[in-house]
């Protein structure tokens, strides 16, 4: 990379009295070498030569080259120094040959902007100008990247100008071409008009007072309300993943009192096939059906399906305690086999909640001897794994000094599951009698008293497996 650098500023050579002298370069020009970070949009296309395009092409490969080695070792400034020395080679030999480098030069030159410790808003906006000029086939792609920046810095209100230009934008053809982008400047410009919406909502509940402050405050909520219903709608429409949208939607939906619609809305939004599966689809529908009250069998059809797809959900928890209180067998097995399911992800290990929802209904289960066949099917495919993942003696000595009540219901399940010799019941049962814990003395009589369940559980054959 220095070296390409060493060779691009070197100074031709001229003869004088004959010896060769390095000509100096000028001031400007060295400045030229040695740009800003300023990235230039490219000029008009002038004619080369077959053999100019030939170096041309071999230069800007190797521009190229150090410019993805520059970006890959997170060295924005050289990446930008290159990028300058790109554009400039592209100013003296571009050919009439469409070689389309538009686009490369506005992806790598935001990223350089983005990333760059001197970059300023106002390079950056200065540049996002410079690229929208370059081709009317990005221009509404290159207006919402222009509109996200503006957000990160909290420039809300240039953001929603940008928008509301971007949205009146037409050229030809090529507007209709961009018909899906003109729906995702919409929709922003309406998750706009939600967030300004939400705000007066706040003032309204909070601070607002009878009379024509808060008649003045209700109808600019309406208006925002219409702006952004309008354009939100729209865009939820089309199969796609519009988790913010379809949020911001059904919250306005609700306030105003449109439930039926919120709900279809939603429905549509989880169950249509033509939407891709999406997880979040499925807890916004039951968590709408929840704050409306809804049965617990909607509830739990929800969540079938989030399990279905996502068995390590946190909202795993509320199914199965949803499913422990049925009376139905069928779903109290379910219920098991959730939470079975979810404690195989690292992420639920230590989670005590989901621990005790295992604990209590293990020991349900062993105390009446009734579907001890529910924990064998669950436990056959387990028993290999689970006790070095789960009741290593390195995790009880964890979680004994982490977290009591976790290690607690750990042991209960492991005594269960492993017997009264496991590692991980050992030493909680003993850690907990050193303590004078009653509860630890209590879990070691009853794993002690039921320790022929564990051998029922396991079977003959596996009765001297250990963690």
């Amino acid at each position: 990379m220095d070296s390409f650098l060493e060779d691009y500023e070197e100074a031709p050579a001229v003869v004088v009295g004959g010896k060769r002298r390095r000509r100096k370069r000028s001031p400007a020009t060295q400045a030229a070498l040695h740009p800003l970070l300023h990235l230039p949009f490219l000029p008009p296309q002038p004619v080369s030569s077959n053999e100019h395009k030939l170096n041309f092409k071999k230069s800007k490969e190797a521009c190229l080259t150090y410019i993805q080695d520059a970006l890959l070792q997170k060295q924005w400034k050289r990446a930008a120094e290159f990028l300058t020395c790109y554009v400039e080679s592209l100013e003296k030999d571009y050919s009439r040959e469409h070689i389309g480098p538009s686009e490369m030069i506005w992806r790598i030159g935001t990223e350089i902007l983005w990333r760059h410790s001197q970059s300023r808003m106002k390079e950056f906006n200065c540049f996002m100008e410079q690229m929208k000029t370059l081709g009317v086939k990005r221009y509404l792609k290159v207006c919402l990247e222009h509109v996200f920046h503006l957000l990160c810095n909290g420039q809300i209100d240039e953001a929603y100008q940008n928008l509301s230009l971007a949205e009146s934008w037409r050229f030809g053809e090529q507007t209709a071409i961009q018909d899906k982008e003109i729906k995702l400047i919409q929709a922003y410009r309406g998750l706009l008009d939600y967030c300004s919406w939400s705000k007066q909502k706040k003032i309204l509940l909070e601070h607002g007072e009878d009379g024509f402050a808060d008649l003045a405050v209700e109808q600019e909520m309406h208006s925002y309300f219409r702006k952004a219903a309008v354009n939100l709608k729209e865009i939820i429409k089309i199969p796609g993943v519009w988790d913010v949208f379809v949020k911001c939607y059904v919250d306005l939906l609700e306030f105003y009192g449109e439930h039926n619609e919120a709900r279809q809305v939603l429905n549509e939004y989880a169950y249509n096939s033509k939407f891709p599966a999406n997880p979040n689809a499925h807890v916004y529908l039951y968590q709408f059906l929840k704050r409306q009250g809804e049965s617990k069998k909607s509830l739990i059809s929800a969540l079938k399906i989030l399990h279905d797809i996502v068995p390590s959900h946190e909202l795993m928890i509320d199914f199965n305690t949803m499913l422990q209180k049925s009376k139905k067998r069928k779903k109290r097995q379910l219920g098991l086999e959730v939470i079975f399911a979810a404690l195989d992800y690292a992420g639920w290990k230590e989670n005590a909640a989901a621990w005790s929802c295992l604990a209590r209904q293990v020991k349900q289960i062993v105390i009446t001897e009734k579907h001890l066949d529910w924990i064998k099917q669950e436990w056959n495919s387990r028993k290999d794994w689970w006790p070095d993942f789960h009741f290593s003696r390195y995790l009880a000595k964890r979680n004994w000094q982490e977290n009591k009540s976790l290690s607690h219901e750990k042991a209960l399940v492991a005594g269960i599951l492993l017997g009264k010799d496991c590692k991980y019941f050992k030493y909680v049962s003993h850690q907990g009698f050193k303590a004078q814990l009653k509860r630890f003395r209590m879990l070691k009589k009853f794993v002690t008293r039921h320790n022929p369940v564990y051998l029922r559980i396991s079977g003959p054959p596996d009765c001297s497996v250990q963690p």
